[in-house]
């Protein structure tokens, strides 16, 4: 078991070496827990290391070093694998049930499917979804154009699942529960490469398997999740795109006499780092988020400055003197033309059915109400698609009709407002006092995580500001990009669901705090500086303690999860014990 990451990254980016004389503000800092950045090598400080599972864990289960060896370099791919199985197997298992149209599968359903066949949504009838259930072959695609409010990137994704599966409940949950599981192996992946430890990876990847809220959502044919793949896809790109530059300017850095790397102001402030195809890849994910959502725009503007903000602190501890300047000379540029260009090209190309059709909604409106702008150069599908977006731009920020599981973003984190997708109440039921049983799908979050998450995101805030740790910073980045936006729509109509935009990064935030809870491994960083070494027993006890603290922590999530588990699936339970899931009124 591993801390949250070697002692030797705390505060690489920032503060000065110890031993040296403190700043003011240092030494004002640190009555609210400021430490200054351990004496390190500045190797480590650039490319930091990976944790290692200390030796007495392979002596007492009697396993050879060379073995030991071997099981380490397979858990880096083995284990993220293995706990993405298990979330695989909850998302697809009875991925049919409910046989019914849930909640807004109504919409996004139908109009996938329409989309795949004919290249732009239609106008289905009402109280179609019956027969849709009954008998799917007889029901026709309409021809005439839908009016509809979110870019189709998530629909045409929905529409493949109907076209391998048929147009089915199962086929239209199929690739959202592909995305919802391939998203677990992502943050298992990431998290490893954030902490550098393959046992905390998978512990953040295990947290988003057994999430309520991204469970419901990984199978429900909804666009939310879809956003959370790319954001998350996105998210990756740019921490591996991180590790990259920062490595390839520790490379360029001169070495001493005695083998040591030591800054280069000039090469730290001149050096070019080249070809990043991983920021490009970000970028086409970014694309794909607010191609599916809007709120994925959000997204690519915090993660945008996350990553130029990341170069600078590249620069500065390779020994940039002036590493904002820099990183303007330098990175700036390139940074923006990797993203923004290719997140706005993805977006336009997404659109690519309704362009080459003439039957989509507003498709000829610039031939037609629009003919005669001062735009009239543009291309007609393109001034088309522009008075479409803006047309829905107006819906959304004009949608303030009641709902009745409408909820503020305030009270999203302490699951104040849950939304229930599907209830059904059965008479007849011997097993309850009431007569009666319930089977319900509640978009809910698994209750102690989210509460937990609470905690985690206070600690990961702090750990931010007085630690100058940068993985708090990414993480409190992602959480603010997905939840923020959503405080300048108050008076919109908006969800709880909403948030499984930044589940994943609740779930980092919840790691982070468990691997603190741990402790740091005896006889490194900061605690061999304070002569706790592995011999010394305080040092082990307290890191047993710490173990068995988090240990017991994530066993109770996992209970947790499993006792709502009838309200994720749609599972009939008796009333008393529908009731007894109820712990908040406002969950009813």
């Amino acid at each position: 078991m591993t801390s949250t990451a070697p002692e030797t990254q705390r505060g690489q980016d920032a503060g000065d070496p110890l031993g040296e004389q403190p700043t003011s503000w240092q030494r004002r800092l640190r009555r609210f827990g400021h430490v200054p950045r351990p004496e390190t090598s500045l190797r480590d400080r650039l490319d930091p290391p990976w944790t290692r599972p200390g030796r007495q864990v392979w002596s007492v289960l009697a396993i050879p070093p060379h073995v030991a060896d071997r099981l380490v370099r397979w858990s880096a791919w083995g284990g993220p694998l293995l706990v993405t199985l298990v979330a695989g197997l909850l998302r697809f298992w009875r991925l049919d049930q409910p046989n019914a149209v849930i909640f807004d599968e109504t919409y996004y359903a139908k109009d996938a499917w329409a989309l795949v066949n004919q290249g732009y949504e239609g106008s289905w009838p009402k109280d179609v979804d019956k027969l849709i259930l009954k008998d799917p072959s007889s029901v026709p695609i309409p021809t005439d154009p839908g009016y509809v409010v979110h870019p189709p990137v998530g629909k045409w994704i929905i529409g493949f699942g109907e076209q391998l599966f048929g147009f089915t409940p199962f086929g239209w949950r199929f690739m959202v529960a592909v995305l919802g599981t391939i998203s677990v192996l992502l943050l298992c992946r990431i998290g490893r490469r954030l902490f550098r430890s393959t046992f905390l990876g998978c512990l953040a990847g295990l947290l988003l398997a057994v999430d309520g809220l991204h469970f419901v959502m990984s199978r429900t044919a909804l666009l939310d999740l879809i956003v959370m793949f790319f954001v998350l896809a996105a998210f990756g790109c740019l921490v591996v795109d991180r590790d990259r530059s920062r490595r390839r300017l520790a490379d360029a850095l001169p070495v001493d006499e005695e083998g040591v790397l030591r800054p280069d102001a000039r090469i730290a402030e001149t050096l070019r780092l080249g070809w990043r195809p991983w920021r490009l890849g970000a970028g086409v994910m970014l694309g794909l988020a607010f191609a599916t959502k809007w709120n994925g725009l959000y997204v690519l503007a915090a993660f945008g400055l996350m990553t130029v903000l990341w170069d600078v602190g590249a620069r500065r501890t390779a020994g940039a003197a002036r590493p904002y300047m820099a990183v303007l000379r330098r990175d700036l540029v390139p940074a923006f033309f990797s993203t923004v260009p290719v997140a706005i090209v993805t977006y336009i190309v997404s659109w690519t059915g309704w362009i080459v059709t003439d039957k989509g909604y507003y498709r000829n409106w610039a031939a037609t109400e629009g003919k005669g702008s001062s735009w009239s150069w543009l291309p007609d599908w393109l001034r088309s698609l522009w008075h479409y977006e803006t047309q829905v731009y107006d819906f959304h920020v004009g949608l303030t009709s009641g709902h009745t599981y409408e909820s503020n973003p305030w009270s999203w984190l302490v699951l104040g407002r849950p939304v229930s997708y599907f209830y059904e109440e059965q008479a007849g039921c011997k097993e309850s006092s009431t007569g009666k049983c319930a089977a319900e799908v509640l978009a809910i979050g698994t209750p102690l995580l989210w509460w937990l998450a609470c905690f985690a995101l206070a600690y990961v805030v702090w750990r931010w500001l007085f630690r100058r740790d940068w993985r708090a910073g990414a993480i409190a980045c992602g959480v603010a990009a997905g939840w923020v936006p959503w405080f300048f729509y108050q008076e919109r109509t908006i969800f709880l669901f909403y948030a499984v935009v930044f589940v994943p990064f609740l779930c980092l935030a919840v790691t982070m705090l468990l691997g603190a809870i741990v402790g740091p491994a005896a006889g490194t960083g900061a605690r061999a500086n304070l002569g706790l070494t592995s011999k010394d027993p305080t040092g082990e006890r307290r890191r047993t303690l710490g173990a068995i603290a988090a240990g017991v922590l994530v066993l109770l999530i996992i209970w947790n999860f499993i006792y709502f588990w009838p309200l994720y699936t749609g599972t009939s339970i008796p009333e008393d014990l529908w009731r007894d899931r109820m712990w908040l009124d406002t969950w009813v």
